[in-house]
């Protein structure tokens, strides 16, 4: 990567931090393009928030090189934070202030931004904008928080985790926001361990585990990279006991097979031939199929094919 391109909102290189006899991250190299939405993906504890954090300006790295709209933390941190929209995994905010008092306290942080009352309209919170936040919904709190990120107009905003802990309705709302977000041209950087939420939001993707990146790019390139476009699961009687993968991995269309809890994973060129190849090799050894079910490839089958692991079991 370039030592520096006005392009880059991010620029990472190296990143390492440990905490005692854990290395949290690990050599991280990301670069992030004005303009996209890039996701970290990953379990928790893959080391997401950790490297947010440490773009965030609000933690410092062992080491490594971090560049925030071309601008360093270390000389230019007042600047930097005129210009960042931060929404914590955790934002604790005053439970007696109201919504309209807090979007304005956090208005008077930035010499220039965007109107209270705009921001509160944006994110869905006129009707709320006098209640305290002690009577809002989880939703309504994620919402206000990202409130306070925008409030100061920022060019780089940092989403860490925005949805977790949300009903699926509450999540959904959330999507459409980032997604008018996005639509304005602003650069977002997420950390989520929900595949959907990085398919749906993201440009491109970096998925971690153990605090390295393990594999970058669009959704659609991680996911053809994995070679079947199409995962069959299925369960046998007995547990399968007998049932010899390698079989399994020579039936027309079939890239790989995993078995996980007695149920069968294959990832499939074209499920519409290995499905019929499948239930015919089935009842030829008189195997009972109990459970049979496909789905096209998303990221998690991106992550359980380069560790093993379902993102979910963590």
């Amino acid at each position: 990567m370039p030592a520096h391109s006005p392009k880059l909102a991010l620029r990472v290189e190296g990143l390492r931090k440990t905490y005692k006899d854990v290395v949290a991250v690990d050599g991280v190299d990301l670069a992030v393009q004005a303009g996209e939405c890039f996701g970290l993906l990953g379990p928790n504890g893959a080391g997401k928030t950790t490297t947010i954090e440490i773009c965030e300006g609000l933690l410092e790295p062992d080491a490594g090189v971090v560049e925030v709209l071309g601008l360093s933390w270390r000389n230019s941190a007042r600047q930097l934070r005129q210009r960042l929209g931060v929404q914590l995994q955790d934002t604790q905010l005053s439970e007696k202030l109201t919504v309209e008092e807090t979007v304005r306290l956090f208005r008077s942080f930035y010499h220039r931004g965007l109107a209270v009352e705009d921001v509160i309209a944006l994110m869905q919170l006129e009707e709320k904008r006098k209640a305290r936040l002690s009577a809002l919904s989880g939703g309504q709190r994620q919402r206000l928080a990202m409130a306070c990120a925008l409030v100061g107009d920022p060019e780089l905003l940092f989403l860490d985790e925005p949805t977790t802990g949300l009903d699926p309705q509450a999540r959904r709302q959330l999507w459409e926001l980032i997604d008018a977000l996005k639509r304005e041209g602003r650069t977002i950087v997420l950390t989520t361990h929900y595949m959907e939420e990085a398919e749906r939001l993201c440009d491109r993707v970096a998925i971690m585990d153990y605090g390295r990146i393990i594999a970058l790019g669009t959704p659609a390139e991680l996911i053809a990279s994995i070679g079947g476009g199409h995962v069959v699961e299925f369960s046998v009687d007995g547990g399968g006991a007998g049932l010899d993968p390698g079989e399994l991995a020579a039936l027309e269309g079939v890239r790989s097979v995993r078995r996980n809890n007695g149920r069968y994973e294959l990832q499939v060129t074209d499920w519409h031939r290995a499905v019929p190849c499948l239930l015919a090799a089935m009842v030829q050894r008189r195997i009972p199929v109990s459970e049979l079910r496909t789905h096209s490839a998303t990221l998690e089958d991106v992550f359980v094919t380069l560790t093993g692991r379902h993102l979910r079991d963590e």
